[in-house]
């Protein structure tokens, strides 16, 4: 991971999938979320299906695009409220970039009210496709170990983590809270993953 002169980037198995809590708020997923990750980095698959419409983007408001925003903390320090510059945010959306918004997009951003900002990436270091199918949209992104502050499975193999997926059509799949909670703010929200070989 990644692949390597191949249509697809990741092409995560069903092992890798992230389960949330929809179904104890009786809600419909319409996302399949997966992540996996090596020695190099974090490999992200999203599959979004049910789409009886193209997806919309625009890259200067990701957050009100179609398409998915993580954030990962590579130290999981959730005992502050407020991210370090461990914690990174990003934006994958399959569409909303170039002049006329119908190219992929992806962004790193800042997280409000955090203590210190993770480093910015230089362009070029991410790994990211997206492809429209039918019914939906495919994002895959391979993040490196090098855009991601702090990551280093030998000594801190916990993450804090946390998704959300936005669709206009579809409506928004969580991981865990919802809006009323400030999960796009506040790492102690967010949810652990235990990175295991």
């Amino acid at each position: 991971m990644p692949r390597e002169n191949d249509d697809r980037l990741l092409d995560l198995p069903a092992e890798c999938r992230i389960d949330n809590f929809a179904e104890l708020d009786e809600q419909r997923n319409f996302a399949d979320v997966r992540l996996a990750w090596n020695e190099h980095g974090l490999g992200v698959q999203v599959e979004v299906r049910g789409k009886e419409q193209p997806p919309q983007g625009n890259a200067d408001r990701p957050r009100s695009s179609d398409g998915v925003t993580l954030w990962l903390d590579t130290r999981d320090s959730r005992a502050s409220h407020r991210a370090s510059r461990y914690c990174h945010q990003f934006h994958l959306l399959p569409m909303g970039g170039g002049p006329d918004q119908d190219e992929p997009v992806f962004a790193q951003a800042k997280i409000n009210r955090a203590l210190h900002d993770a480093p910015l990436f230089s362009a070029g270091t991410i790994s990211f496709r997206a492809r429209l199918i039918r019914g939906g949209y495919l994002l895959e992104a391979f993040l490196p170990a090098t855009a991601l502050n702090g990551f280093d499975p030998e000594q801190s193999s916990r993450l804090g983590f946390y998704y959300v997926v936005r669709d206009g059509e579809l409506g928004e799949q969580f991981l865990s809270v919802g809006p009323e909670f400030p999960y796009w703010e506040d790492p102690s929200l967010w949810s652990v993953l235990h990175l295991q070989k």
